[in-house]
């Protein structure tokens, strides 16, 4: 049974068109043809899940999959989820809108230390057992059917150190998920047609390499973790796989999200080997996507999305060296379509003319280097691989390409580091701001990150420890520095985040009630500063409830110092990771950090010799690096085509899910449904071109039309049938068009003849006394014709600059009349939950977009004034737009 969505998307759930599942590229599957169904539940709202790569790519390879099917469910904003419980709905995936206990298997990603209380809350909406504990004594027969799904988590977080999490998920998926979780539907497939229990089903499913059940193994007094039973693996293999860049075109949300974009993916993992970063240790070996195939799937990928920007993606996207050919091909080849390249931040060492050719354009992106040291001691200690003269070569490359400001990431609180390393950042801008310096320009503006560094698990760092009062003394060394650098902005990262990251991130099973603690006290959206101090309040007593104040106090004042303490013990104790076989060597891991402690750098393996890590084997494969090709012709950059040769005014309607569209969620889908239609759109000039679509009006959030208009200026003159076909089959059903023609060029534009506008509304009355009688049609007609009679209704409005107004709302009423009513003596008989009575009126009123207008709720405040009554808003549907003459 589906969750009727109507219901709970009412006028007070913001951004309602996340909850839809109608995105272009969304999958429905029939839900009788598939005998697994799987739903990736991603902990955390639309806006960030719809747009991660990984989510997008294993979407698409599961429904690839023969008869399988994977819906999507996403953590609910506070506002829907305070609804979901108060109507007792279970939270729902997006496309089939099926209660999430329907299926067979949930998939989280957990990329983030403290986003296990997000899980815990969709869990809890859902109206499943949080710990597998509790889904597992609820089964009434253990060779019953399973009556929960099954639930696993992916991602970095749970690949690195799944134990703190142990308890919520039935298994853990570590690794790379393109292969793995296919070959879990197969096993998942045959389990269900042999009637197979639930622990049989984890039995088989603990065979697969990458799959980690923390039921069969336990945790030792000194932390280890074990095999609890003779029949599973003592150490969990880590998957790695090849980059699929054609699974990454599909979802094409309707809102604007996080990275609202086409990604593809140039280069899987990276061997710089930064002894501070745990993505880079967890994603060896080095491969690399044939250049061919990153250039066909992005402009695949541009023609089936209509995005306007895509990114490459990459831990180090200058590593990939055949950066400088792809991006200049792709760019020729999208040449006359105003498309932007954005990267992610990138070695400053590798930037170069000809990166910034790719990157600039008529939308400059920004540029982000990460340093990541102040002083080049301290980056021979993290083996950053970069000198002072790199540096500043990189930096003074994209200023004299036309760069004004670059971001510059920093750490606080590595090992080794001193207070001179600390002034060393400032000094480090203020040098840099010196060299960058050109006649006739201001000097280089900096916009700086500084975090402060967690020691990760599987890098030569994870026996460091840091102190929380120690990075806030140095963040107060910076703040003070800072105030004598101009040109400069500075975001330093929060210590409690950074001392509840290191809590989690390198604890054993002991915390798995701390986290489920937590999250009953209110933490969630633990990364998001809105929610910080709630969520600390909310961390700080469930570490103390469970006795671990002690422990936590440890990461406030520093537990040891690998640069001031013998630690040789401390490297023999056992890890509660020990058990994950990720492929770095432990032992290598130690030896790396004596070499960090002699500030002795080692070579990336990519492109030098071996640094004997152990990843290189059978099981995990080698580095595949591709040698560049040459770099084409630079065509140049985008010339925006503003000649006018034809103007389409196209009337269409915006009907059912199409309501909760915003405005400019609207103008956002407009665009790239032209860019799909490969139609000649004319662009604006300046910094930032547009394409020419001119809406003559904006409707309101949840109101429907039948008479939207909207001019479209094209660059060559087309046969108005065969835009309306080309344009027509981008747009989703629920915006259909009615009439295209022609108009003079040279005349107003819609937006500007507009003068009024028809509406219909649905209107309820929200009784003072729950016994009362809905109004019958004479009181309202009475009513209608008490406005009409009036020369002046006022109403006091509050412009955009604060400046209060009366308004004459009389004066912009032409007509107003009754339609019909729901309630009659003819009604249908009652039913559990009947609509409320209501009428059904149409006006007339003013629609200039010099703000003089008659909205839809200033008639119902009219009524109000005239009626005695307080009265709801139902629903509002514009039927028509009424331009002027433009020959009068």
């Amino acid at each position: 049974m589906s969750v009727a969505i109507e219901t709970l998307l009412t006028s007070e759930i913001l951004r309602p068109a996340r909850y839809l599942g109608n995105e272009l590229g969304a999958v429905h599957k029939p839900w009788e043809s598939a005998t697994v169904r799987w739903a990736l539940t991603y902990p955390e709202v639309y806006e960030v899940g719809a747009s991660n790569l990984g989510h997008i790519i294993l979407y698409n390879i599961l429904n690839a999959q023969p008869q399988q099917l994977c819906d999507r469910a996403y953590l609910p904003a506070p506002d829907l989820a305070a609804k979901l419980r108060n109507t007792q709905t279970p939270l729902f995936a997006v496309e089939s809108r099926r209660p999430l206990t329907n299926f067979d298997i949930l998939g989280f990603s957990l990329s983030y230390e403290l986003g296990a209380t997000n899980i815990l809350e969709m869990l809890d909406l859902a109206g499943i057992p949080l710990t597998w504990q509790e889904r597992q004594s609820l089964i009434p027969n253990p060779q019953s059917p399973i009556p929960y799904p099954l639930i696993f988590a992916g991602g970095q977080t749970a690949t690195s150190n799944p134990e703190p999490y142990a308890d919520f998920f039935d298994f853990i998926a570590l690794g790379d998920g393109e292969e793995l979780l296919p070959e879990i539907g197969l096993v998942l497939q045959e389990g269900k047609a042999a009637g197979l229990s639930r622990q049989e089903l984890l039995l088989d499913l603990a065979q697969i390499p990458g799959v980690y059940v923390p039921q069969f193994y336990d945790m030792a007094a000194d932390g280890s973790v074990y095999p609890n039973r003779s029949d599973v693996p003592e150490r969990i293999l880590r998957r790695v796989a090849t980059p699929m860049p054609a699974y990454s075109i599909g979802l094409v949300p309707y809102v604007e999200t996080v990275h609202d974009r086409l990604t593809v993916e140039i280069r899987r993992g990276c061997t710089r080997g930064c002894r501070f970063c745990q993505p880079g240790m967890l994603t060896r070996p080095a491969r690399d996507v044939e250049p061919e195939a990153v250039v066909e799937a992005i402009a695949a990928g541009m023609r089936a999305t209509g995005y306007n920007e895509f990114s490459l993606l990459s831990l180090s996207c200058s590593d990939y060296l055949a950066l400088p050919a792809v991006g200049v091909e792709i760019k020729n080849r999208l040449k006359d379509e105003n498309i932007s390249l954005s990267l992610p931040s990138q070695r400053v060492d590798r930037f170069d003319e000809n990166i910034a050719h790719i990157l600039g354009g008529t939308r400059q992106a920004g540029l982000t280097f990460a340093p990541e040291a102040g002083t080049q001691r301290l980056r021979d200690i993290i083996n950053k691989g970069l000198t002072n003269e790199e540096l500043l070569r990189g930096v003074k490359t994209a200023y004299e390409q036309g760069w004004n400001r670059v971001k510059l990431y920093f750490m606080i609180g590595l090992p080794g580091e001193t207070d001179v390393d600390v002034l060393g950042i400032a000094e480090t801008v203020r040098w840099l701001q010196q060299e960058c310096r050109m006649k006739g320009r201001k000097p280089l503006n900096f916009n700086l990150t500084i975090s402060n560094f967690t020691p990760k698990p599987h890098t030569p760092f994870q026996w460091h420890s840091v102190s929380t009062a120690e990075f806030e003394r140095k963040q107060a060394l910076l703040k003070e520095e800072f105030r004598r650098i101009r040109g400069l902005k500075v975001n330093f990262t929060d210590v409690r985040i950074s001392a509840m990251e290191d809590f989690v991130g390198r604890g054993d099973r002991r915390l798995a009630p701390v986290i489920r603690r937590a999250w009953e006290l209110g933490a969630g959206m633990d990364s998001w500063w809105e929610s910080l101090d709630r969520a600390f309040a909310a961390w700080t007593e469930a570490i103390a409830e469970a006795g671990l104040t002690w422990k936590y106090r440890q990461v406030e004042n520093g537990e040891w110092n690998l640069f001031e303490s013998e630690t040789q013990n401390l490297y023999d104790a056992p890890l509660p990771w020990d058990h994950l076989n990720t492929g770095i060597d432990k032992q290598w891991l130690k030896d790396d950090l004596q070499r960090a402690l002699a500030a002795a750098t080692i070579p990336d393996c990519s492109f030098e010799g071996c640094s004997h890590c152990g990843v290189c084997s059978t099981d995990f494969g080698h580095n595949i690096v591709v040698p560049p090709p040459p770099i084409p012709n630079f065509a140049g950059h985008f010339v925006p085509n503003q000649h006018r040769a034809q103007r389409l005014r196209v009337k269409l309607g915006k009907l059912g899910e199409m309501a909760f569209l915003s405005h400019l969620d609207l103008m956002r889908l407009l665009d790239r449904a032209v860019r799909r239609a490969a139609l000649p759109i004319t662009f604006t000039g300046g910094f930032h071109p547009g394409p020419r679509i001119i809406p003559a009006n904006a409707l309101p959030l949840g109101a429907t039309s039948s008479g939207e208009l909207v001019d479209f200026e094209l660059t060559r003159s087309m046969n108005l049938e065969d835009f309306q076909v080309a344009l027509s089959a981008q747009l989703p059903a629920d915006l259909p068009i009615y009439a295209i023609e022609a108009v003079d060029i040279t005349t107003p534009s819609a937006t500007q003849l507009l003068e009024r506008a028809v509406y219909t509304l649905s209107l309820g009355v929200i009784p003072s006394d729950p016994a009362a009688i809905f109004p019958g049609l004479e009181a309202w007609q009475a009513w209608i014709d008490k406005v009409l009679s009036e020369t002046e209704i006022w109403f006091e409005q509050t412009t955009k600059s604060g400046k209060v107004q009366q308004v004459n709302l009389r004066d912009r009423l032409f007509t107003l009349q009754l339609i019909s009513s729901t309630e009659s003596q003819n009604s249908p008989p009652p039913t559990p939950h009947p609509p409320p009575p209501s009428i059904c009126l149409r006006y007339t009123g003013s629609c200039r977009n010099d703000g003089t207008l008659l909205r839809p709720d200033h008639v119902v405040k009219m009524l109000e004034q005239v009626s005695g009554q307080e009265l709801q808003l139902l629903h509002v549907h514009r039927e028509n737009l009424l331009l002027a003459n433009p020959d009068t």
